[in-house]
């Protein structure tokens, strides 16, 4: 477009000198040639526009936004059409209490009341990208500063409106998980009616006043003590239960023996026993007279 306008300027000032004195007339000549092909690069140029790769082109002409959004690569178009960029790419937005950390400088953490009246500071992460389609939408209704008109604003409020619905301790232990997911649903409803999508929330830290701090602290451990005492007792339950099947075990087969042993049954095993005793290597047996005991003497004292 500036190519355009320099060249009618050039074509004015060539005009004007044309109508001066004669030795001038080549010059506004050349003038003109010149100017035409300034005029000439300078809508060539303005119908081509590059559309980087992760962007979408918004086109307006005199102030009205058109629907028709240009893709990644070079297009041809109006030379009198404005082109607007839009990232179509993850964005992320972070709102912190660290210094310098999040997109605002200084403190942006987000402190929130809940249910039980205690003040909680949040610091939180929103990964959103602009839907390519509803671009023009958004640059018409909204402008490309959309993070501080949509993404923080609703951000900041949704989480605050569902705070309220637990308590310190609850956020801080077992129901962050579910205070995470309920603020996404709600964001996500929101960002999908205004042209954005919501990809993930993360809640980066939660701080809790001190002295809640110690006590849910002091809580969590008494629960986990518990649990560890009653894993020992279920441990010397089940310890005492294997005593007591192995007693009745024994004294099960102690009242089997008392009971089914006679005394053939006796002198049966004794015969085993001398005979594993006389085929040792190691002694040698004998019997002396008609007593049934013998008279056992080890070989080694031979020797």
């Amino acid at each position: 477009m500036i190519l355009i306008i320099l060249g009618i300027l050039l074509l004015i000032v060539a005009g004007a000198i044309s109508k001066t004195r004669e030795e001038f007339r080549k010059l506004a000549n050349g003038l003109r040639i010149g100017s035409f092909v300034i005029i000439i690069l300078g809508v060539l140029t303005s119908c081509i526009k590059q559309i980087d790769a992760g962007e979408i082109g918004v086109q307006s002409i005199f102030g009205k936004v058109k629907d028709e959004v240009l893709t990644s690569g070079l297009n041809l178009v109006n030379p009198l059409v404005t082109v607007k960029s839009v990232d179509i790419r993850t964005q992320n937005y972070t709102m912190s209490g660290v210094h310098d950390e999040g997109n605002q400088s200084g403190d942006d953490a987000i402190r929130v009341l809940t249910s039980d009246g205690l003040e909680v500071v949040i610091d939180l992460t929103v990964l959103y990208r602009v839907t390519g389609s509803e671009a023009p939408r958004i640059v018409r209704e909204t402008g490309l500063d959309y993070k501080d008109k949509i993404v923080r604003p609703l951000t900041r409020t949704k989480i605050r409106d569902n705070a309220v619905y637990y308590t310190a301790i609850d956020l801080y232990s077992n129901k962050r998980d579910q205070f995470q997911t309920r603020i996404f649903r709600s964001i996500e409803e929101d960002f999908k009616k205004r042209g954005l999508i919501l990809e993930q929330l993360l809640v980066r830290n939660i701080t809790l006043p001190e002295n809640v701090k110690k006590s849910i602290e002091e809580k969590i451990k008494a629960e986990q003590e518990a649990q560890k005492m009653e894993f020992v007792l279920q441990k010397e339950k089940q310890e005492a239960e294997r005593k007591r099947v192995e007693a009745q075990g024994i004294a099960d087969y102690q009242r089997i023996i008392n009971t089914g042993l006679t005394d053939k049954q006796i002198e049966y095993e004794q015969i085993k026993a001398l005979k594993e005793i006389a085929t040792s290597q190691n002694a040698k047996v004998l019997i002396m007279g008609n007593s049934k005991t013998p008279v056992i003497v080890d070989s080694k004292s031979n020797k």
